[in-house]
């Protein structure tokens, strides 16, 4: 019997270059000062009390879907008590902190010092739109519907990119006929 080939899909690099792009802007974002003092203080997290949401841009999304399969999940926890899905009902830790979309990192709501100012991050906001366009999202979207979105979009676990072609065609040796 022939050995099984590993499974491919088609945006498997784009989701993966997305991912690594989105990772930069959150990176970059750490390295600006800004006041915050949220220490497990959940009631941002709770969109129901606040009346606010994040929104998220496609590429976003990606990075928060990917550690929440990470983190053992397929499908996006439902909460009925109007809180964050991806805000843990016992613990009270977001479930991808690592991964937590830009609205989280610059903590939306006042309980945790208040917004940061836009105009510090508006370069990194346009950075997440213009992956946005590029991954043919049509803007972001709130928290709940782009995660779920984007676990439909994510190459499916231990799937591959498919291969490219080689960069430089390998010379061929020659032979005597």
């Amino acid at each position: 019997m022939p050995a099984r080939l590993p499974r491919t899909h088609p945006d498997a690099d784009a989701t993966r270059e997305a991912v690594r792009a989105v990772e930069a802007v959150y990176r970059e974002l750490e390295g600006r000062p800004a006041t915050r003092n949220c220490t497990l203080q959940t009631g941002c997290c709770h969109f129901r009390l606040t009346g606010r949401i994040p929104y998220l841009t496609r590429g976003e999304a990606l990075v928060a879907a990917r550690a929440l399969r990470a983190a053992g999940r397929r499908e996006l926890p439902v909460r009925d008590d109007g809180a964050c899905p991806l805000l843990h009902p016992e613990t009270g830790r977001c479930r991808i902190y690592e991964g937590r979309p830009f609205g989280c990192r610059t903590h939306f709501c006042e309980a945790a010092g208040g917004p940061v100012a836009r105009a510090s991050v508006i370069d990194l906001i346009r950075r997440l739109e213009t992956l946005d366009a590029r991954l043919g999202g049509d803007g972001s979207r709130t928290l709940p519907v782009a995660v779920a979105d984007a676990l439909t979009r994510l190459p499916p676990p231990g799937c591959r990119p498919r291969s490219r072609p080689p960069a430089h065609p390998r010379s061929q040796p020659t032979g005597s006929t």
